[in-house]
């Protein structure tokens, strides 16, 4: 079995998805703020999406974590990199959990996901879809530095914004903080 590292943030810590962080997964996914993501789902869809998270790390040696939130140990969010087929290619995508919108978790989580990829896995760059009535999402992307770069139309999700995140070469001047 592939093991998933682990990364910890000022704030948060970032790890494999487990059956205990199933509760609030399946909570956020259930309600009405999943719209964007493919919910709400039923809980049944919501355990074949928590083993999709979890399949996904095996499948292409990279995948979302599940987000702790440190002091209380409580699932915040599931966040990182992404490629499913049928992907225009690979993103960086976050889904908070209910309850944690508003405190820059998905922005910290995001960013030590990005510096990963970059840094650990050698890619140059990523990508965020973003669906056009999520302003949410739009938002951080933007406070990664990410440019909207076009649309990209999804069989099951519809049409999505691609956001371009700065190129590993961009962020080696400024760091990867000069984006947070």
């Amino acid at each position: 079995m592939m093991q998933i590292p682990t990364i910890s943030t000022p704030r948060l810590t970032l790890r494999a998805p487990e059956a205990r962080d199933f509760p609030a997964f399946a909570a956020f996914y259930a309600s009405e703020r999943a719209k964007f993501v493919g919910g709400p789902a039923t809980e049944e869809q919501s355990w074949r999406m928590l083993a999709t998270e979890l399949g996904h790390w095996p499948l292409r040696g990279y995948g979302r974590w599940a987000v702790e939130e440190t002091a209380t140990e409580k699932l915040a969010g599931i966040i990182g990199l992404w490629n499913p087929n049928g992907w225009p290619e690979p993103e960086l995508g976050w889904d908070l959990m209910n309850g944690f919108e508003g405190k820059g978790y998905a922005t910290e989580a995001a960013l030590a996901a990005r510096e990963y990829a970059y840094g650990t896995l050698g890619w140059t760059t990523t990508i965020s879809l973003v669906a056009p009535a999520n302003d949410g999402s739009r938002a951080v992307a933007k406070r990664m530095g990410a440019t909207f770069e076009g649309m990209f139309e999804h069989e099951r999700h519809g049409t999505l914004e691609i956001w371009r995140h700065p190129s590993s070469e961009d962020l080696t001047d400024g760091g990867m903080e000069a984006y947070a």
